[in-house]
């Protein structure tokens, strides 16, 4: 059986970052946790990001602890840190086993990286991952052109919607912002 679990969304508007994550862990047709917490700040001496995973929690935490060895090596640049991470994640024999998609989010930018070396820059204020982020997504941008001003607002109402639709969402929410 495969675990399946998560919805992660980070919205950037107004000189504002918010981070969300639901907090359903599910194993096959069965719900394991309510109140996992899959998001967390990074703060390094340039800049301060929200990050968020989906698949295997202690991956996650590995590979958490490694981006944030990056950001510190390279004096916290933000971009420089992710594409450092996705080489090693790709090239280490043993990164490359770990199975999970992380999302990182600033004040200016914003990456999707994932274990075979992808490093996904969103074109928009908006990102997504997980079994329902394409749900959350498409609310969080129904959301923005109607002119709702907070994006701690945009990841709940978001987040909410999602978990009413995904059956591996649920509405126990984490939400963190900048």
């Amino acid at each position: 059986m495969k675990v399946r679990s998560t919805t992660i969304l980070g919205v950037r508007l107004k000189g504002k970052v918010a981070m969300g994550g639901d907090g359903q862990v599910t194993l096959g047709d069965m719900q394991l946790k309510q109140k996992a917490v899959k998001v967390r700040q990074f703060d390094s001496s340039k800049t301060k990001i929200l990050g968020g995973f989906a698949g295997a929690a202690a991956d996650a935490f590995t590979l958490f602890e490694k981006f944030e060895e990056k950001l510190d090596e390279y004096g916290g640049q933000f971009q420089r840190a992710v594409v450092e991470l996705a080489k090693d994640w790709r090239t280490d024999k043993y990164l490359r086993n770990l199975d999970a998609l992380l999302a990182l989010i600033s004040h200016k930018q914003s990456y999707i990286v994932s274990g075979d070396g992808n490093v996904v820059e969103p074109d928009g204020p908006i990102v997504g991952i997980g079994s329902g982020a394409g749900y959350a997504q498409a609310a969080a941008e129904a959301l923005l052109s109607c002119n709702v001003n907070s994006p701690k607002e945009i990841v709940k109402r978001s987040l909410k919607i999602a978990s009413d639709i995904c059956i591996y969402t649920n509405d126990n929410l984490t939400i963190l912002e900048l």
